[in-house]
């Protein structure tokens, strides 16, 4: 079994790696953007008739929050137009598409774990790139798994872990929202769920609704303040933890106020048990 994971060197595509030897039954091909650009059909094109794969797994993805609401153009070239290819090139090779999404799709005006037949909204442009990219694999390919996940972290690239641990060094006082909630989710853990899905034999020898929007987060919900208090409390950090209000600390792009994951579909098709974020966050740390 040939599974080919585009955004190598990102954050899950080194999580990704990180497991590899653990499921020695398949032939992982990963590509960078260096190796694959999937704003390039054409390069799409070559790469999957040269290694054929049986799975892809899309981990690239335009995912700087802020920054999307000045780089239009960027974000929609990666998270729109490269999802539309690798659709096209996934519906040509009869490759199975593995999606990685986004919590982002949801405005969080909602005070329940959101379902994935939730009626999406958007606020920022890296949401709404997300969902478009979302609805154009929908609209090309039948044969996907689109898994929408959140706050997602882990000891490789850029992260909240990985900022407040530094910041815990440098400073002896920290200000954090707490009015933002939702679910960390261990990068980890999220590769080893893309992987079961591709092993499953549900997935193996599936029926037509199989295939669709599945969401994955670790159990249980926080703040970003109680996120980042269980950081420091792991790494045993002595620093001035305030909790303050989303008005205090501005953004360019509107966060969603909640946004849990309600993860029932993905763990009754896949028997899948998920752990809680606390427990994965002191694996982690």
């Amino acid at each position: 079994m040939v599974v080919l994971v585009t955004g190598a060197n990102g954050q899950l595509g080194q999580a990704i790696r990180s497991i590899v030897e653990n499921f020695p039954s398949i032939d992982f091909v990963f590509c960078a953007s260096s190796d694959l650009d999937i704003t390039n059909l054409d390069n799409c094109e070559l790469v999957f008739k040269k290694h054929q794969p049986d799975f892809c797994i899309n981990t690239a993805a335009y995912t700087a929050v802020d920054k999307a609401e000045t780089e239009l153009e960027k974000a929609h070239l990666i998270n729109i137009i490269g999802s539309e290819n690798l659709a096209k090139v996934c519906k040509n090779q009869n490759t199975i598409l593995l999606h990685v999404s986004t919590d982002f799709v949801f405005d969080g005006s909602s005070d329940i774990p959101y379902i994935e037949t939730n009626i999406p909204n958007p606020t920022g442009v890296y949401g709404k790139t997300k969902l478009a990219g979302e609805v154009a694999i929908q609209n090309i390919w039948n044969k996907h798994f689109i898994i929408r996940t959140s706050w997602v972290y882990s000891q490789f690239g850029n992260n909240f872990m990985k900022t407040m641990l530094r910041l815990g060094n440098e400073r002896n006082e920290l200000s954090v929202v707490n009015d933002q909630i939702g679910t960390p989710t261990n990068a980890v853990d999220l590769a080893e769920v893309l992987i079961k899905i591709i092993l499953s034999p549900i997935t193996q020898n599936p029926k037509p609704n199989t295939f669709g929007v599945y969401n994955f987060s670790n159990e249980g919900q926080c703040s970003w303040y109680d996120f980042a208090k269980e950081i420091f409390r792991l790494n045993k950090t002595q620093i001035n933890l305030k909790p303050i209000a989303t008005e205090a600390y501005p953004t360019p792009a509107k966060r969603p106020k909640y946004s849990v994951l309600d993860k029932t579909k993905i763990t009754t098709t896949f028997g899948i048990e998920i752990k809680n974020w606390k427990d994965s966050l002191k694996e982690c740390v």
